[in-house]
């Protein structure tokens, strides 16, 4: 160590209060190091979550991008072969439509039941959408919700795989890369598709394969911040799920024409990312102490130091909650210990309702009989608002008052579209392509799912602060498998309600009301530190509730 770093760490040293010729070694935790020396948030962490959330932009896409591969094409016409008068001669309705007729769009679905094969045609073309290029209607109309649902189921599985790699092996980095890798290549696997099945089987395999991006990112993340910035950092993810939901419209309208291109094309990015900026991220310090290996966290936190202009100490060392983890990672685990049980089961019925409501009105966008290009932009659009509103709120408000909130909100926006939908119905009767659908109806449906994003947004966030390092990727895992569970159901209800509007925006609106109501059995978290073991945090917040008990009795 050179002379003029050793004095500035003297200089740091005595500005703490710390003897410049203190030689006993300074043992302190991960949360301590960070706040104290490393900085709150500096300019090494802020490079560190910027690179890290990047990847939501593919996550995003990957997730989202059924809204355009599956819709249902907005509009059909007949089809008149050479042979046409023999074929129609003897029927006379047929006949009739097809010959002095235009065809017609969603709502006509009656009559393309009723025409013999050959006799119309989509007028995007065979290859705009799975549904027109393998007949997804009619008969086979439910098929059309197979896949993303199947999607969803994947996510499911997949959640609970990378929250035990990133919490027990690979750690947080090497499960992101493994996430993008398998990601890029299930995403250009389904675009030579030849049949629903096996898109559906590759749309269940894409699933679980992002499924480790945005949970390991979100953990990856917050866990090199100082406990006020948690929040927003947690936050900043999903300005770039935004980003990835806003690009999909501009990528899908230049392959509008062949759904295959639209995958091809978002497949290239997840491999660009884990050449070009993945090696530059570093492992979570948190993750690596707890496993054993704090000199390899301890170069970290100085790595991040130096960057922000700070030094540590030389004679600091990390807490030995390592060893107390590995010594109990046997015996404990979050579904043995009572209370992390209980408060992990309370999230993760939360988290049903929470990504049924909101994966589920993005993809209902298609019922809305606005352009989809249109529609889908404003949804994602609507995000914006939606991830600054959360992140401003978090800064001085409880986790549990705005995900309640935003849960009750979205609800109430759901349930007044049915108002709303009638209306458009009543007032435009006849018009199949605004029937069921109003501005007013737009403009309602958006805010509900603003404060649906708000919600699905702070949960992540808020189960993060719930649990500690050594089993916080699993928890994020858990409740990521609920909303997943919830999407998967979704697509369904999607489909029923192009027959049904007001039952979906029924269930839609319950659910999320459900959801809210949860939240009041959870603790607040706000401010609270990060803890490394569950026995750490029981301890530390039966410590805390004494405490104030004692205050409230004393006053």
């Amino acid at each position: 160590m050179g002379k003029p770093e050793e004095e500035s760490q003297t200089i740091e040293m005595a500005e703490r209060g710390i003897p410049a010729t203190a030689t006993t070694e300074l043992e302190l935790t991960v949360d301590e190091v960070v706040e104290n020396y490393v900085g709150s948030l500096g300019l090494s962490q802020i490079i560190h979550v910027f690179l890290v959330s990047l990847a939501w932009i593919f996550d995003s896409q990957n997730t989202l991008v059924t809204i355009f591969s599956d819709a249902e094409p907005p509009s059909w016409r007949c089809k008149l072969p050479a042979d046409h008068h023999l074929l129609y001669q003897n029927n006379t309705a047929v006949y009739s439509m097809c010959i002095n007729g235009t065809g017609g769009g969603k709502g006509h679905h009656g009559s393309v039941c009723e025409l013999p094969p050959g006799t119309w045609e989509w007028v995007g073309g065979s290859t705009s959408s799975i549904i027109a290029e393998w007949g997804l209607v009619c008969d086979r109309r439910f098929l059309a919700g197979v896949p993303a649902s199947v999607f969803f189921i994947g996510s499911l599985f997949g959640s609970a795989f990378y929250g035990f790699l990133a919490d027990g092996y690979l750690g947080r980095k090497k499960a992101v890369l493994l996430s993008c890798i398998l990601t890029s290549a299930t995403a250009f696997l389904t675009s030579f598709s030849p049949n629903i099945w096996i898109y559906a089987l590759l749309r269940f395999a894409n699933g679980f394969a992002r499924s480790g991006i945005g949970m390991c990112c979100l953990v990856l993340s917050t866990e090199v911040v100082g406990r006020k910035w948690r929040g927003q950092v947690g936050q900043y993810g999903f300005f770039f799920f935004t980003a990835g939901f806003l690009s999909l419209p501009l990528i899908a309208y230049h392959t509008k024409t062949n759904w295959r291109n639209l995958y091809r094309i978002i497949s290239l990015l997840p491999v660009t990312y884990s050449v070009l900026c993945l090696p530059f991220v570093s492992e979570s310090p948190r993750w690596l102490h707890i496993r054993g290996r704090s000199k390899e966290a301890l170069d970290i936190l100085k790595k991040y130091a130096k960057i922000n202009g700070k030094c540590l100490p030389p004679n600091l060392s990390l807490a030995n909650t390592s060893r107390e983890g590995a010594e109990t990672k046997v015996k404990e685990r979050l579904w043995t210990t009572p209370w992390a049980a209980k408060r992990m089961i309370t999230v993760m019925a939360a988290g049903f309702g929470t990504g049924f409501v909101y994966y589920g009105v993005q993809l209902n966008v298609e019922n809305l009989n606005f352009n989809l290009y249109f529609t889908v932009a404003l949804n994602a659009l609507m995000e914006i608002p939606a991830v600054l509103i959360g992140t401003v709120f978090m800064s001085f408000a409880s986790r549990r008052l705005i995900f309640s909130t935003s849960t009750f909100l979205a609800g109430a926006s759901c349930i007044l579209c049915i108002i709303f939908s009638r209306k458009g119905h009543h007032e435009k009767a006849g018009d199949d392509h605004a029937a069921g659908g109003s501005w007013a109806q737009l403009i309602i449906e958006g805010i509900g799912f603003m404060a649906a994003s708000i919600a699905f947004d702070i949960l992540y966030v808020y189960c993060v602060e719930l649990f500690p390092t050594n089993v916080r990727n699993f928890a994020v895992s858990m409740l990521r498998q609920t909303l997943m569970l919830g999407a998967s159901i979704a697509p369904m209800l999607v489909v029923l309600g192009r027959m049904s509007p007001s039952l979906s925006f029924v269930v839609f609106g319950a659910l999320s009301i459900f959801s809210g109501v949860l939240s009041f059995w959870l603790p607040e978290t706000r401010n609270a530190p990060l803890y490394e073991t569950l026995k750490q945090q029981k301890d530390d917040e039966n410590r805390t509730e004494t405490e104030n008990t004692s205050s409230e009795n004393a006053q």
